[in-house]
């Protein structure tokens, strides 16, 4: 998800971009005045105070919104994303348009005998390496090509996470439109979108190199690469009325629709669904949880843009 991370200096997601040195790497300038050097200290505390107040200020930076690949080949920043290993070179091509023409939903669904995970069980640090999944992999055909990667030792199937996310892509409630665009999955550059799951250690890691803050909590997304923190992935959210199964369709949901250009959303309504574009983490607003950007029939659950 969203997908859910954010920049260093707070944009339309609330993340917050590093502090750097000043210019040259020197020091503010003794000439300035003393007056403006108490000014910026403050607002710097005020800065770390509203950062420290929640995780969820966190996870709202971990969905940054960037401009679609197709557009823009370069290193935009989103919410869940992070790169490792081979890096994809070949830009999606544009989607084709949407149309309605139902059928019969897929549930994403947990693995054929996977159980509630001990959160202490999730690992806080990984080997910073990736095995790219080969389930569900073709060498032909069309559709927006992606690539699966998980961390070597976390305790997660490559095979078995691919499949999660092919049925979730799959899904005619998701960003398949009713069948009119198609995502193939493929294991080597072709890939215009690469999402990887990762423990939180290695998630901040890759998601610092552009600039976004996930606390060791929430997703990023930067460009085409789309980091998924371990820890949503396998324990869901707690703000999310679901499975952590169903979970997983709401952080990839949130995080391909940033990948194919859509902002954030608030809550259209009390007791409506919560747009997948909204940052659910954060907070519900009335809403109720809903992993999904469109009904079974192809209605849009949307919202309001958030600014």
């Amino acid at each position: 998800m969203h997908s859910e991370s954010t920049r260093r200096i707070r944009g339309a997601s609330g993340s917050r971009r590093r502090q750097g040195a000043t210019p040259g790497g020197r020091g503010p300038s003794r000439a300035r005045p003393r007056k403006l050097s108490l000014r910026r200290r403050k607002q710097r505390r005020r800065r770390r105070a509203v950062f420290a107040g929640a995780v969820f200020a966190v996870a709202a930076a971990a969905f940054l919104l960037v401009d679609p690949p197709w557009q823009h080949d370069d290193d935009a920043v989103a919410a869940d994303r992070a790169p490792t290993g081979p890096a994809s070179t070949t830009a999606s091509p544009p989607p084709p348009k949407a149309s309605a023409s139902p059928k019969a939903p897929a549930s994403p669904k947990a693995s054929p005998g996977e159980t509630e995970v001990d959160p202490d069980s999730v690992p806080e640090k990984g080997s910073g390496t990736f095995t790219v999944a080969r389930a569900a992999v073709t060498t032909s055909g069309g559709g927006l090509a992606y690539r699966v990667e998980v961390e070597d030792g976390i305790g997660v199937d490559p095979d078995s996470a691919a499949e999660d996310v092919a049925a979730i892509l799959d899904d005619p409630r998701g960003w398949n439109e009713q069948g009119t665009r198609s995502f193939r999955q493929v294991a080597d550059d072709s890939a215009g979108l690469v999402i990887r799951i990762g423990t939180p250690a290695t998630t901040d890691k890759l998601c610092g190199q552009y600039d976004l803050d996930t606390g060791g909590e929430v997703n990023c997304r930067g460009g085409k690469n789309v980091m998924v923190n371990l820890r949503r992935w396998q324990l869901g959210s707690p703000t999310f009325d679901g499975s952590p199964a169903e979970y997983r369709a709401l952080i990839i949901n949130h995080e391909v629709g940033h990948w194919l250009g859509h902002g954030h959303e608030t809550c259209p309504g009390p007791g409506k669904p919560a747009p997948a574009m909204m940052q659910q983490i954060k907070g519900l607003k009335g809403c109720v949880s809903n992993a999904w950007p469109y009904t079974a029939d192809g209605t849009y659950l949307g919202g309001p843009a958030v600014p």
